[in-house]
């Protein structure tokens, strides 16, 4: 199964494409990256947007719990992009490791995912 991220950072929001089941090496790529843009921002946001997701590895979620719990104060909004059949998993998995916002959106809104990323 292939797998990728794509990170593309504007300002203090990064745009994360996932594609395939997220593992532990893919999950590392993303984390210096986050790190470099709450150093120069501050509270950063995230639009998080999954293709062909499934899920992830043991090894990614040992990581992302170890991310979440590092920078639970860290993201000021979180935008989820993806399949309907994931909204309320994902909703449900983020919300107790942030204060940020965390809004699920269908693919067809990807245009109001990011609206609402960018909005004051």
């Amino acid at each position: 199964m292939d797998q990728a991220i794509d990170i593309v950072s504007a300002g203090k929001t990064l745009h994360v494409k996932v594609t395939g089941k997220l593992t532990k090496e893919v999950y590392e790529s993303f984390t210096p990256v986050v790190d470099e843009q709450i150093s120069n921002h501050g509270k950063i946001r995230i639009l998080f947007e999954m293709h062909d997701f499934h899920g992830w590895t043991a090894g990614a979620i040992w990581e992302d719990l170890k991310f979440d719990l590092k920078h639970w104060k860290d993201i000021e909004r979180l935008a989820i992009v993806g399949e309907t059949k994931w909204e309320a998993g994902m909703a449900a998995f983020c919300k107790p490791f942030t204060t940020a916002k965390v809004k699920y959106f269908d693919h067809a809104k990807l245009d109001e995912a990011t609206t609402w990323i960018d909005a004051e």
